[in-house]
């Protein structure tokens, strides 16, 4: 952690909604006025796609079943702790991005499934944002959880969670559900070993729960709607926490444990936006005093 230069990080397996997330510290950022860097867990694989595509194969013709981008080893952990080592203590770094498609290839002017050079971040950030699969791994290796000063976990529960990634993969990248049902998986060993312990570790978890049925994600015709869902919001430390005006000011919301709330699927962004300002204020606040 780094008073003068902090990092918030949101976390969360593929499908998960953490690009929503984003999308909510975005519109935050720009209104409070906050300068920052963002970095992508994806610029982070060790492999390319192609290189991804072939070790998977020499893995499964070796016996392992269980390899894909959840694994550690799938991805530059220790570059990714010195990225966020170096930040805290110099507000300096570099990143890079991993191209998805053919729309990003025409921006970054490089082929689908590849990386971008690494490059410096920009001069005179606030905080430095993180988004991605490992934002708060700690392991033998490396220790992320300790480096962000701000922790948060997107975790739909599974079934929605799957739903979200086979539309997500079949709409925008075109593969079928049976590739995507494959690579589900053959990502839960990783999964339940290397993104689950994570959310014991963040400071905020975000679950999103439908209240309709989604028993045979498979099959789902569609995601459920923010209407037909409820997300439970988990503080790990709740001191300090104005329970009583955000169940005011989020309608329909209410306490379910000491440390957590329900709200409608709909106020997710009021949500976040009600938390998460007064922390980021604070947190550049400290910065530019330190």
């Amino acid at each position: 952690m780094s008073k003068k230069h902090p990092i918030i990080s949101v976390t969360g397996s593929s499908g998960a909604g953490t690009t929503t997330v984003k999308a909510t510290f975005d519109q935050i950022f720009r209104r409070e006025g906050v300068k920052t860097v963002s970095i992508e867990g994806d610029a982070f694989h060790h492999f390319d796609r192609a290189g991804m595509k072939a070790e998977v194969e020499a893995r499964k013709a070796a016996g392992d079943q269980t390899f894909s981008h959840f694994s550690y080893e799938a991805n530059e952990l220790v570059k990714l702790e010195d990225v966020f080592r170096k930040y805290g203590a110099t507000g300096r770094g570099e990143t890079r991005h991993y191209i998805h498609d053919d729309a990003e290839a025409e921006c970054y002017g490089a082929a689908p499934g590849t990386f971008t050079e690494w490059a410096p971040f920009e001069d005179g950030s606030d905080l430095l944002f993180y988004e991605g699969l490992h934002g708060a791994v700690v392991n033998d290796e490396v220790d992320l959880a300790s480096h962000a000063d701000l922790k948060i976990g997107v975790v739909p529960v599974i079934n929605l969670e799957w739903i979200q990634k086979i539309h997500r993969d079949k709409s925008s990248r075109g593969y079928t559900t049976e590739a995507v049902t494959d690579t589900i998986l053959r990502r839960m060993h990783a999964y339940v070993h290397c993104i689950c312990p994570q959310f014991t570790q963040t400071d905020i978890n975000f679950q999103r729960v439908p209240v309709v049925d989604t028993s045979n994600p498979f099959t789902a015709r569609w995601i459920p709607t923010a209407d037909e869902s409820l997300v439970v919001i988990r503080f790990r430390n709740p001191r300090g926490i104005d329970f009583p005006y955000l169940t005011n000011m989020i309608h329909n919301s209410w306490m379910t444990r000491a440390n957590s709330i329900a709200i409608p699927g709909s106020k997710l962004d009021l949500a976040m936006q009600l938390i998460f300002t007064p922390m980021v204020n604070r947190l550049v606040s400290e910065s530019r005093r330190a």
